[in-house]
């Protein structure tokens, strides 16, 4: 029904606040983090915070979410927590430097310690509550769509569309550099323009937010749920919505590992393809501006200033980039149900565009040799030689390339919590740890990345392009994975109240 299709859109909209908040991090975070003077090897450190949460947040609130009998419902008391946590936390992070101020930290002295402190706590805070958050969401899409598959790829397409506005919202905020002019007491002595500007897009960012979430609130209503009754409904008009069975409650981890030995083979070789396909992509997330400054542009971050002042303007370009490839994610995520009809099937459509992401990952490397044949060089006063942006051409190949994933990423967004859903609905098992359990798929390979892809680079002699080559391998056998042993979903089961039985789940 069109009512219960609003209801969709308003939880998927959530997706655009979280994603405005994770693309202002990719944006601004790296001068804020200069600015306070944190050592690298803290960075390494942060940055691994997000996968650990992910490990550990996500399947704990699927798990309590799954059996929460709350009277304001399941999903939504752990989704208004979580985004109270995330305002909590990036208040946190924009005033970093001005509470290690006021604690004693010096204005001239760098690193700021209690200032970093206030920082590492923020960022740690953050990403639990975006796991927090994120979780529960798609559960609750899960429980709006019940039993129906079309509903369910339908959901997690918006889910993915929103995530890319919010993508593209947050890098035109972060590219704005004048924003602090809105929030004039922004700025302080402690904290600078660069700070100030983090500070006014993370206001926006709480405003965005709270308001998105406030909305799905008040606009979608779960009936509580309880073990007697075994069936919730996620609103008046939706299908029935099974909890998970109660037959014999075990603790947590207890029962991580009943439902990892009771997986269904489905879910296993889902588990597989989706580990495979983030192997290959996060050496491109979290290297691809990396790549645009030092390898497409010849800058360097720890050079001299012309060096530098290159490096930047590739990253900036990489800016770009990463706003065209949001664009391409937005419509493509709006077109998964044409796309997957035109290919017949979404295993299939998964498969084929985890080749486009092989090709493209395999491309990085013609881009970046054409731009080293390419380079040139120019004599300035002083005698000192200063190397040249790349020529257009190489310039609108890389951009091209970050446009093109946007087509395999959308699907990458979607697809595989469709199916997990679906899988998970056939074997009776409850959504939010079903959820979390394919999270583990997604974040073990971002802590393996984070952490080997420095060593590996080196291995031959620095760069981002080894990690690059891997991660073409591992698209590749993703999509053959995709396509050979990745079994179909079965047909569309009607819509029928109470059709559905109750089935155990994983224990």
């Amino acid at each position: 029904s069109s009512r219960s299709l609003r209801k969709i859109v308003v939880v998927a909209s959530i997706a655009a606040g979280v994603q405005f908040g994770w693309a202002l991090q990719l944006s601004l975070l790296t001068p804020y983090v200069q600015l306070l003077g944190i050592p690298h090897t803290w960075a390494a450190f942060i940055w691994l915070c997000g996968p650990i949460s992910g490990m550990l947040v996500q399947p704990i609130v699927g798990y309590h979410s799954d059996r929460c009998t709350s009277r304001f419902g399941r999903r939504r008391p752990f989704i208004a927590a979580g985004s109270v946590a995330v305002a909590v936390a990036v208040f946190l992070i924009g005033y970093a430097a001005d509470l290690g101020h006021l604690s004693g930290d010096p204005l001239s002295k760098s690193p700021k310690p209690r200032a970093i402190a206030v920082f590492v706590v923020g960022f740690w805070i953050l990403d639990v509550a975006n796991n927090m958050l994120q979780g529960p969401c798609r559960a609750l899409l899960a429980d709006l769509s019940g039993a129906n598959q079309k509903k369910t790829r339908i959901a997690n397409a918006l889910y993915s569309f929103f995530m890319a506005v919010g993508n593209v919202l947050g890098f035109a905020a972060g590219s704005y550099t004048h924003l602090y002019k809105i929030f004039p007491f922004s700025k302080t002595t402690a904290c600078d323009v660069y700070c100030a500007n983090l500070k006014s897009c993370f206001f926006i960012s709480i405003v965005l937010l709270s308001s998105l979430t406030l909305l799905a609130l008040i606009y979608v209503r779960e009936r509580p749920w309880s073990p007697e009754q075994r069936n919730t409904a996620a609103g008046d008009d939706e299908e029935e919505e099974e909890g998970p069975s109660e037959s014999s409650p075990m603790p947590f981890f207890g029962e991580i590992y009943a439902a990892l030995k009771n997986l269904q083979r489905p879910m296993w070789i889902l588990l597989l393809v989706t580990c495979l396909n983030w192997v290959a992509w996060f050496p491109f997330l979290l290297f691809d501006t990396d790549w645009m400054g030092r390898e497409v542009y010849g800058g360097d971050s720890n050079g001299n200033s012309d060096q530098v002042r290159l490096y930047d303007r590739g990253v900036r370009a990489g800016a770009l980039g990463l706003m065209l490839n949001s664009v391409v994610l937005g419509f493509t995520s709006l077109g998964v149900e044409v796309l997957a009809r035109g290919v017949g099937g979404v295993k299939r459509l998964w498969g084929i565009v985890n080749f486009i992401l092989a090709f493209c990952l395999a491309m990085t490397i013609l881009v970046t040799k054409m731009a080293e044949s390419h380079r040139k060089f120019t004599t300035v006063e002083g005698g000192a030689t200063v190397t040249l942006p790349p020529p257009g051409g190489v310039k609108a190949g890389a951009l091209a390339l970050f446009a093109v994933m946007g087509i395999p990423q959308a699907i990458t967004y979607s697809v595989p919590f469709a199916l997990a859903s679906i899988f998970c609905n056939t074997a009776g098992a409850g959504q939010g740890l079903s959820l979390g359990v394919l999270n583990l798929s997604i974040v073990m390979p971002q802590m393996v990345v984070s952490v080997a892809s420095g060593p590996w680079d080196a291995l031959f002699g620095g760069g981002n392009l080894p990690a690059f080559v891997v991660g073409a391998i591992a698209a590749a056998a993703s999509g053959i994975f995709a396509l050979t042993m990745l079994p179909s979903p079965p047909p569309d089961i009607p819509s029928v109240k109470g059709s559905r039985s109750t089935t155990a789940a994983f224990h």
